[in-house]
């Protein structure tokens, strides 16, 4: 006899069964709107085999696991349609992310915004269609031969990182389409409602600039129509009250082709930011901080102790002056422990409250700057 506590209900069960056959036989309108499970805190799929005693969670789309297995679900429909409609299509990866889901694809020609109705017409026929995703544990040259025969070089990049480790490779089937997936999905494509493709941009293979820039295609999806079309409107709203467009139109800020990604603040931009200042010396001082100011160059030696030279310096602006390497800052926690080397210190002197308005720059990938934003990716 199996216990699963189900929220401090416990429900016995004679044998094995899946998350999901656990949901069915509680409710037939909660398995329809079962997403994943949670299996003493952990996320699970809905295939998942429950053979001992545990605590149980079904997630819907209300709740972030939900969402997040939902719209991964989505991102392989997305995927799938592109391959029916551009066969030569070499997929990168597709997760779910904070707000819907995206997946980087290497096609040539590449898709334009043009293109994106028709990439939803497939989607909406593959929803229709209601296939199974079906999961499969495979060995890791197994995998690697699949992929092969797909052509998907990529992914036998991605296999060949997890084989190192020792992993097996999971992977996901769904009628045609094959990706490599840990999960967890929806049952069938069948579950998922309402679908838009939002937006096209550029990223790098594994966020690498010395490998090829590839096309990241960003989509949303809910399980109501209602729901997708108050996203939709939301996002026509956020449009109009775009920083980037208000920044032009109130004259805040501007930028020039000879600064790239630098913001040049316009004189109503620099009365905000004083203001800013001004309400941010006043609550550090409420705070008894003591308001310091560090170079912004400071020398290679400084950084090859912080670690920023060995994992950050791609990042960084560097020079060299008088035959010694040198970076401007990219964050001001190195040069405020040079502040706090001036001199001895002991217990007695903690709490110490310094703080710094410093001036730091970083090289940002192509496509991660959002005028005065940096992009989550």
């Amino acid at each position: 006899m199996i216990k699963i506590n189900l929220k401090g209900e416990i429900c016995e069960f004679e044998s094995a069964l899946t998350v999901a056959e656990v949901a069915k036989s509680i409710a037939p309108g909660l398995y329809k709107a079962a997403c994943c499970g949670k299996i003493d805190g952990k996320m699970v799929d809905l295939r998942t085999q429950i053979s001992q005693d545990c605590d149980l969670e079904i997630c819907t789309f209300d709740s972030p696991e939900g969402k997040k297995a939902y719209w991964h679900t989505s991102a392989h429909i997305f995927a799938q349609a592109v391959g029916r409609l551009y066969p030569n299509a070499q997929f990168g990866i597709g997760p779910a992310i904070e707000s819907g889901f995206y997946y980087d694809i290497d096609l040539d020609p590449k898709i334009t915004p043009d293109e994106l109705p028709k990439i939803e017409e497939e989607m909406k026929k593959i929803i229709k269609e209601n296939i199974p995703l079906e999961k499969e544990i495979l060995e890791p040259d197994k995998a690697k031969q699949l992929m092969k025969s797909l052509k998907q070089d990529y992914k036998i990049e991605l296999i060949d990182e997890h084989s190192k480790k020792g992993e097996k490779i999971s992977i996901f089937k769904q009628g045609g389409f094959v990706d490599l997936c840990a999960g967890p999905h929806l049952l069938s494509t069948g579950m998922v409602k309402a679908i838009k493709l939002t937006n096209i941009t550029g990223a790098y293979w594994k966020a690498d600039a010395n490998n090829k820039m590839l096309q990241r295609i960003y989509g949303i999806s809910f399980p109501k129509t209602s729901l997708l079309n108050q996203h939709i409107q939301m996002l026509e709203e956020a449009k109009r009250r775009d920083h980037r467009k208000l920044g032009k139109e109130l004259e805040i800020f501007s930028f020039a082709e000879e600064g790239p990604g630098f913001p040049f603040l316009l004189p109503n931009g620099v009365i905000i930011k004083n203001l800013l200042m001004d309400y941010w010396r006043k609550i550090h001082a409420k705070a008894a901080y003591h308001e310091i100011s560090t170079p912004i160059i400071l020398s290679r030696a400084l950084w090859e102790r912080s670690g920023h030279w060995s994992h950050y310096k791609q990042n960084m602006y560097t020079t060299t002056i008088d035959e010694q390497d040198f970076a401007i800052k990219p964050m001001n926690c190195p040069g405020s422990i040079l502040v706090y080397k001036t001199k001895m210190r002991s217990y007695k002197d903690l709490p110490l409250r310094m703080a710094e308005m410093g001036i730091v720059h970083r090289h940002e990938l192509s496509g991660a700057l959002h005028g005065l934003k940096l992009k989550k990716s």
